[in-house]
């Protein structure tokens, strides 16, 4: 068994860009088992609620200091009519769900338990409106539902339905996937249907709006500059017109073609290696998206919202195709904990992230069964980062012997690292993306001296391996004490395929 041996230079006196803790957010869509299910289950469950929500999916995602939660979609957002959702629920009307298993909603779950929800999280709402069949006028309304204060038709209709004071809503999607299931439009026509639509999205009161345009798929920088055109002009120093304040990406992490996705569980080495070079493409398709908008918004003053991302793989056998859930194993934690790192890369730029999804569908936090929760390996990368959150950023300079592997025709980093400094510590994460063997890794650390350091790891015996009701702990975080003080700082030999933090006291 061969060990690399790398480097990380880490001046912790040089502080980057704040890393903004929306950058964990999550996304829940009516898709499968994501809200009915998953974060609903009625007020006349057995399973301990309040008001509906489910409980114990409330405490664990408050465990992950969750920032925000995106709802209703996704593709769902854009069939979705808010007034169907508000109002005595025996009274709302039914609709189907055409995108997701054309199963028929009975809307018990709408504007309010959603609004419920966040508050029960203490996470901020994230509302994406529907542009796709709706209109300005209805989008326009729900903001002022919400968010209006005083006396108006919307704000009575409010009070009506039982909510006395407006809440705080901050973050507004116009749209999504505009250029596919949200209407299939063109890029110039969807850039002038948000310049419309945000126009009439306003600030009421004292609640401003974030407003963030439906963008890009992938790589399709021209989306980007279409849209950054209708707001600024290139290569000039002129403040970019306040119709949105951000514009979304989405990117999703394939080891094979759109068409045979591959098993969640079932897969070889080979797959892996694959998996990671898809993951690790993300940092080029950010600064791809980064640069376009840097020539037209070299202040920063427009975030990149990548509001859709994680692993798609085919569905569990035997599972409704349009409900997307898979099994989520120690492969998918290690391109969360690698999409991270990058995140944290592009901190200057980059102001919100949004996993996909929080409950039973794609890269899951949690998964449920009946009165049975199950934390999946996703789920503790989240927690084992949540201190990054609104943390400094700091470079790392990986030097020699870095480790790599040849996959096809790209060459694959094998190991991936990040790190922040906040209140007085800092937190270094520490990826192995290696399938069969170790790396020895030092950390030069510079600029200041560190007191005594702590460390978990997230690791199991297979990369395949997965978290049940039957044995919920096969992949949890454990205490990791192969730590060795230098000169230099420390020296640490990461496991193959495990995610490693690190945190040190400040002195």
């Amino acid at each position: 068994m061969s060990v690399s041996n790398a480097t990380a230079v880490i001046n912790l006196d040089i502080e980057g860009p704040r890393i903004s803790r929306h950058l964990y957010g999550h996304f829940a869509e009516h898709l499968g088992r994501c809200i009915y299910g998953g974060f609903w289950v009625g007020e006349d469950s057995p399973i301990p609620n309040e008001g509906g929500i489910r409980l114990d999916v409330v405490q664990a995602l408050r465990a992950l200091d969750i920032p925000n939660l995106r709802w209703p979609g996704g593709c769902f957002a854009d069939e979705y009519h808010w007034r169907d959702g508000i109002g005595p629920r025996e009274q709302r009307p039914s609709m189907v769900n055409t995108h997701w298993g054309n199963v028929e909603e009975n809307n018990h779950f709408g504007t309010h338990e959603f609004m419920a929800l966040c508050e029960l999280l203490g996470a901020e709402p994230y509302i994406s409106g529907n542009v796709g069949s709706g209109t300005v006028r209805e989008m326009s309304e729900w903001v002022e539902y919400l968010t209006r204060d005083g006396d108006s038709p919307m704000v009575r209709l409010r009070k009506a339905n039982g909510r006395e004071e407006p809440w705080r809503v901050k973050f507004w999607g116009i749209g999504n996937e505009t250029w596919g299931c949200g209407g299939n439009m063109r890029a110039e026509y969807s850039a002038d249907l948000a310049r419309q639509y945000a126009t009439y999205c306003r600030d009421h009161g004292d609640n401003k709006l974030y407003r963030i345009a439906s963008g890009a798929s992938d790589d399709d920088y021209k989306w980007t500059e279409t849209l950054m055109q209708q707001i600024s002009c290139f290569g000039c120093e002129a403040t970019p017109k306040n119709f949105f304040q951000g514009l979304s990406v989405h990117y999703y992490t394939l080891a094979g073609p759109w068409e045979a996705k591959g098993s969640a569980t079932v897969f070889d080495t080979a797959d892996h290696y694959r998996t990671m070079v898809a993951a690790r493409r993300l940092d080029r398709i950010l600064t791809g998206h980064s640069t376009v908008m840097d020539v037209y918004d070299p202040g920063r003053t427009v975030g990149l919202v990548l509001d859709e991302w994680g692993t798609w793989w085919d569905v569990e056998p035997g599972t409704n195709p349009g409900f997307l859930f898979q099994q989520n194993t120690l492969r998918d934690a290690l391109v969360a904990s690698t999409h991270f790192d990058i995140f944290h890369r592009h901190a200057a730029r980059l102001y919100m992230a949004n996993i996909a999804q929080t409950v039973n569908v794609l890269q899951a936090m949690l998964l449920t069964d009946g009165d049975s929760l199950v934390l999946t390996p996703t789920y503790h990368v989240f927690e084992m980062n949540k201190g990054h959150q609104d943390a400094t950023s700091l470079t790392v300079h990986l030097r020699g012997d870095t480790p790599r592997r040849t996959v096809g025709d790209t060459e694959l980093e094998t190991l991936s690292t990040s790190a922040s400094v906040k209140d007085g510590a800092v937190l270094i994460s520490l990826s192995n993306l290696d399938a069969e063997e170790p790396a020895e890794v030092t950390l030069d650390l510079r600029g200041r001296s560190v007191g005594e350091p702590s460390a978990r790891i997230l690791t199991a015996d297979r990369l395949q391996d997965h978290n049940t009701p039957g044995t919920p702990d096969t992949v949890t975080p454990r205490p990791f004490d192969a730590l060795k003080a230098t000169d230099q700082g420390l020296t640490l030999t990461l496991p193959p395929h495990s995610f490693v933090t690190l945190s040190a006291p400040l002195v």
